[in-house]
């Protein structure tokens, strides 16, 4: 009996056996990284129109003079007819004497606009095309000086009246328009100019 291993009370119990967890291990899960808002991320919208400096705005502004101050023929029966509404286009008579008072300006300012801005690629698109605008609606305004010339009409007569008025008016309203439009740094977009311009830049 000496040979029979020592018996112990543990040895009659059964055998704990390892039950299966009902917690199965949690997934890993990526943390979702938070973008910058300033280095792209999803909601913020970037600009692709830069606003014009100073300089190609006020470029841009003169070169509507050229049209503004050769519609002022046209008006001479609307501010003749309204005196008050004269009196706010006192402020531009030295200018416009001045600028009469050089021979041949238009033609000079023409060509200056034309051969010096419009077909200058050192000036940026914005400024050109604002440029062949300016020549464009002058060229037009040429127009009906010389079907006047050439038929003639009764002088002072009631279609020359109307039509006079109506293109001064005309060239009044896309002045205020393009001069707005360039101080705020936005591309005015003239009737009847705007694709013609496009087409010669």
């Amino acid at each position: 009996m000496a040979t029979l291993p020592l018996l112990r009370p543990c040895c009659f119990l059964p055998t704990p056996t390892l039950k299966p967890s009902l917690t199965r291990p949690t997934p890993f899960l990526p943390l979702k990284s938070k973008k910058n808002p300033q280095n792209g991320a999803v909601g913020t919208r970037m600009s692709n129109t830069a606003t014009p400096p100073p300089t190609e705005r006020l470029i841009s502004i003169a070169s509507y003079a050229l049209p503004f101050f050769n519609s002022l023929q046209y008006g001479r029966y609307l501010l003749a007819q309204n005196p008050t509404l004269a009196v706010l286009f006192d402020p531009i008579v030295p200018l416009l004497a001045f600028y009469r008072s050089i021979p041949y300006s238009s033609f000079v300012a023409f060509f200056a606009l034309y051969l010096g801005i419009v077909r200058n690629p050192s000036f940026p698109r914005y400024v050109r095309f604002n440029a062949m605008q300016a020549v464009t609606l002058d060229v037009l305004l040429v127009l009906p000086l010389l079907f006047h010339r050439i038929f003639s009409p009764a002088r002072g007569g009631p279609i020359l009246v109307w039509s006079s008025n109506a293109i001064f008016i005309f060239s009044l309203i896309c002045f205020v328009y393009s001069v707005a439009s360039c101080v705020l740094g936005r591309t005015p977009h003239l009737p009847f100019v705007a694709d013609a311009a496009s087409r010669q830049i």
